[in-house]
């Protein structure tokens, strides 16, 4: 029998340098948490913001429109096409949905600051992110790591990694799942389906966060067990957009999340889910 390629310190060495700052990440995050509880201070302050107008209409001709957009570009990129075009095709859609579905509600009345793109606390966005992906990633990562072990995570972007690694593969990649994926998800996800649950259920009740968190991690079904460290994940950022009534932190932890997911793709081999 021959033996098991023994990895270089060299190929591992990326993976390790990930892992340490991840534990002292989380370190520093959970010092924090417990600080601020202490102190009987927030852990994420609350930012008074209204109910949004929309209906659950909205919501459902925003799946609609995904679902018709989505038909239409299987038409003109097929399954057969190759994996560049199809990521391509992929950003376009969840550009145009949230796009159209952005100008729909605008035009009913909606405000942008109703649409979670709230200006004005840029400092408070950027630290609540950061703190966010300090206690979540190294977690994440050991519980992503173990389900790979017992399931094979899939995903477009692993299989086009795993073909090409120049820089206009790792352009598109970065493009799509640290761009366009935290953009367009936390809108649909946290702004469009959570904000209308929490005018119904109650804008601080768990419910609304619980069940965006489902339709998150459904919507990721398909990529070995991807959703279940997604369902934690998409809890907090759920937390976050409640408080806020934003989706510019959300926005900003997912690709922070997203980033690491990215590099542990390209290092191998670690693979992680990415939003």
């Amino acid at each position: 029998m021959a033996d098991a390629a023994v990895p270089e310190i060299g190929e591992v060495l990326p993976q390790l340098a990930v892992l340490v700052f991840a534990v002292v990440a989380f370190v520093w995050a959970v010092a924090g948490v417990r600080r601020r509880l202490a102190d009987g201070q927030e852990l994420v302050p609350l930012r008074p913001h209204q109910p949004v107008i929309w209906e659950g209409g909205d919501v459902a001709l925003t799946v609609v429109a995904y679902l018709l957009v989505a038909t239409l570009l299987a038409k003109i990129v097929p399954s057969q096409a190759p994996l560049a075009e199809r990521l391509l095709a992929n950003v376009g859609l969840s550009l145009s949905v949230a796009g159209g579905t952005s100008a729909w509600l605008l035009f009913r009345g909606a405000t942008w600051n109703e649409l979670g793109f709230v200006g004005g606390h840029w400092r408070d966005d950027i630290r609540t992110a950061l703190g966010g992906v300090a206690l979540v990633v190294f977690p994440l990562l050991m519980l992503a790591a173990a389900l790979n072990a017992l399931v094979q995570y899939r995903h477009p972007i692993v299989d086009f990694l795993d073909g090409q690694r120049d820089w206009p593969a790792v352009a598109i990649v970065i493009v799509s799942a640290v761009v366009v994926a935290p953009l367009a998800e936390e809108f649909f996800f946290r702004r469009v389906l959570q904000g209308w649950l929490e005018k119904y259920l109650g804008g601080d009740d768990l419910a609304p966060v619980l069940l965006s968190s489902l339709a998150f991690a459904a919507a990721h079904a398909g990529q070995g067990l991807a959703y279940v460290p997604l369902f934690p994940f998409s809890l907090v950022l759920g937390f976050i957009a409640q408080r806020t009534g934003s989706i510019v932190p959300c926005i900003l932890l997912h690709a922070l999340f997203n980033a690491v997911s990215v590099v542990l793709l390209l290092a191998q081999p670690v693979v992680v889910p990415a939003g």
